[in-house]
């Protein structure tokens, strides 16, 4: 069960309103790689987790953090939009510049949500459960985790040098802050879980070999002009105690397709007239 503190985990309070990086904010809130994101994919995973307690517990304490985040977030965007004119053909006749601002706020943040935040991305699109991941495999969870926390620190970094706001600045360098964390957690809990035998590469690690077609898993098709490509350190890799094999002019390995009739009822155009029936129907 869940416990709340009425007091956010980190100030969330702007200096000034400025409804159009309300807006911008929205991104790092309900985009792809927003805190609604990462909040749903470590709940999530931590309650469908089958392995050892440690991991279950780490995944539920971060999940919980992070909807402290959204808390921050959705009460800074709410604050940022305070005072913020509705009426912005009279906000810019009376202030031309205040006008020009304005076209870039979101109608939504008024018309909705009545001047507060919402589950949507920047350019209100609602936030969708197919950005987060939960496989159950949790070597994949925790490699697709480290990626969200990445792109979603590279967010926030940006939407820091996007305003001058002192208030806005200190939430995003504790939420920069967090995220420098969140990073090296999840690098040393997939070292961890190898290390522990319990998952490795390739995922998923159980698949018995001898399905797989062995021949082609340490080679490198080289589909471009160049051979820039072989000269990186995943040439020097092995795979399953093989070198790899840089393929400079790959050719295809299977025919060309030539599809049949799908079903005569779904009325696709084949390669020949299809005849019609006295009653209209194909025959």
């Amino acid at each position: 069960m869940f416990y709340h503190d009425k007091r956010l985990q980190y100030h969330a309070k702007p200096d000034r309103p400025d409804p159009v990086y309300a807006k911008k904010l929205q991104e790092v809130l309900g985009g792809a790689f927003g805190e609604i994101t990462v909040m749903m994919q470590y709940l999530f995973q931590g309650w469908n987790c089958r392995g050892p307690a440690k991991y279950r517990d780490m995944l539920l304490d971060v999940g919980t953090e992070e909807i402290a985040h959204v808390e921050m977030l959705a009460t800074m965007i709410a604050r940022l939009l305070e005072g913020s004119p509705v009426d912005q053909d009279a906000a810019a006749k009376e202030n031309p510049a205040v006008g020009a601002v304005l076209g870039g706020m979101s109608p939504q943040h008024a018309i909705i949500w009545g001047l507060g935040a919402s589950p949507n991305d920047s350019q209100d699109f609602p936030w969708t459960a197919r950005y987060m991941i939960a496989s159950g495999n949790l070597l994949a969870d925790f490699r697709s985790n480290l990626a969200a926390e990445s792109q979603g620190r590279l967010q926030v970094a940006r939407l820091y040098e996007m305003t001058s706001d002192t208030g806005v600045r200190d939430m995003l360098s504790f939420l920069l802050a967090r995220d420098t964390y969140h990073q090296r957690l999840w690098m040393a809990a997939i070292e961890e879980l190898e290390a522990e035998g319990l998952e490795s590469t390739p995922v998923p690690s159980a698949f018995p070999k001898h399905l797989e077609r062995s021949e082609n898993s340490s080679q490198f098709w080289n589909f471009s002009n160049g051979q820039e490509s072989s000269q990186g350190n995943w040439m020097k890799i092995e795979v399953d105690n093989k070198p790899i094999e840089y393929v400079n002019d790959p050719k295809p390995l299977g025919d060309v397709p030539d599809l049949g009739v799908g079903h005569p009822k779904v009325y696709d155009t084949l390669k020949e007239p299809v005849p019609v029936g006295v009653n209209g129907s194909r025959v």
